[in-house]
């Protein structure tokens, strides 16, 4: 079989979807610049309207053809935004979801001690939303494309203050192996990315979040941690026709801290 033909502009022409970007040190920004980099269009999303002149900002520094509200619980908002993505591109090539929410009080609380409700919410948000967009996104991927979800170590491995988010991402990642079987088929290839400690404004809701920061730097082997665009450019590379038969995989860009003890 002969090789792709890869140029600077690997993604160049490629539709892809970003949701999760709240800032400009979202984990979500640092794939999108990655992808504008390479050639891709992009559409942005913001959750709300208290969220928007904070990410409205990114958008247009990205050139965003599509900046839309989504709210992944509200099913009118998300039949919205891929009604728009239908009407503009006609396509969609590429997917990355890092979005991932438990209410403080069960986030904090233990595993053990969380309740229910926080628990059904937390699995909804951070993981079912994912399935949800990728079943509206599967149709718009007639010639094969990539899907991501944000993950952590804490899937793994027990991470101290982590708590009921850890089986929430244990359940993200295996749908990433599923969903990567499933869509094999229709070369839709999907991966779990697990980045290392990244001060973001989700990671402040983890108890004793720079306590976790600073125990990372000490452990990686390479002595420094990860930065958003370190993970935008992994996925960007996995979006690419250099990675065009790998998939199912939860790829750590960590520094090499899951191989430590």
């Amino acid at each position: 079989m002969d090789a792709p033909n890869l140029t600077g502009q690997a993604l160049a022409g490629k539709k892809a979807l970003i949701v999760g970007i709240a800032n400009d040190s979202s984990i979500a920004y640092g794939c999108a610049k990655a992808f504008r980099q390479l050639g891709a269009d992009v559409a942005v999303t913001y959750q709300n309207e208290k969220a928007r002149p904070f990410v409205e900002p990114v958008a247009q520094e990205l050139g965003a053809d599509i900046f839309m509200p989504l709210d992944v619980t509200q099913p009118d908002q998300v039949r919205a935004l891929f009604d728009q993505i239908t009407a503009r591109w006609g396509r969609l090539d590429l997917l990355v979801h890092s979005i991932a929410f438990a209410p403080k009080a069960d986030l904090q609380s233990g595993l053990l001690n969380s309740s229910p409700e926080g628990f059904a919410k937390a699995m909804d948000i951070s993981c079912h939303s994912f399935l949800r967009l990728a079943r509206e996104a599967v149709p718009l991927m007639t010639e094969g494309g990539c899907m991501f979800a944000m993950s952590y170590h804490g899937a793994n491995k027990v991470v101290p203050n982590y708590n009921l988010m850890g089986p929430v991402k244990a359940a993200l990642e295996s749908a990433c192996r599923y969903l990567a079987y499933e869509l094999g088929p229709k070369k839709i290839r999907v991966h779990a990315i697990s980045p290392g400690p990244i001060q973001t404004r989700a990671a402040s809701g983890l108890k004793e979040f720079d306590v976790l920061l600073a125990h990372a730097v000490s452990t990686a082997p390479i002595g420094e941690m990860v930065d958003v665009m370190d993970v935008g450019l992994t996925c960007a590379y996995l979006a690419s026709p250099f990675a065009r038969h790998l998939t199912g995989s939860t790829v750590y860009v960590d520094g090499g801290i899951n191989i430590m003890a």
